[in-house]
């Protein structure tokens, strides 16, 4: 007996970013519900998509460059972790995939891709 998955999850890789639109078509073709950690790959087809802001990390990022060019020893500057998250759902893949997201997911939600 051969079992199915019921889901895929895919890490945050540039390998597998250069590839999301095929990877979200290939899932949808297959009939597999995906989550990912960046809304990019839920624009591009996936079912859900949650992570890190990456806008937010941008700024977090150049608060870093500034500091370092204002004088700062990078190794004395903290490690920070990102703060804002985003939830991300893609209703036509939802539909494509004959699922329906739950009402309390869907509120919850930053962003729905109608």
């Amino acid at each position: 007996m051969q079992s199915r998955p019921g889901g895929l999850f895919v890490c945050v890789s540039p390998e597998f970013f250069r590839d999301r639109n095929r990877i979200a078509k290939l899932a949808v073709k297959h009939r597999l519900p995906t989550i990912f950690g960046l809304s990019a790959w839920v624009e591009a087809g996936g079912l859900i998509g949650y992570g890190a802001n990456l806008s937010d990390m941008f700024r977090m990022a150049a608060v870093y460059v500034d500091k370092i060019l204002k004088g700062a020893k990078p190794g004395d500057l903290p490690i920070e972790q990102p703060t804002k998250f985003e939830l991300v759902i893609n209703l036509r893949t939802a539909k494509a995939l004959g699922l329906t997201i739950p009402r309390s997911l869907l509120q919850r939600a930053d962003e729905i891709i109608q």
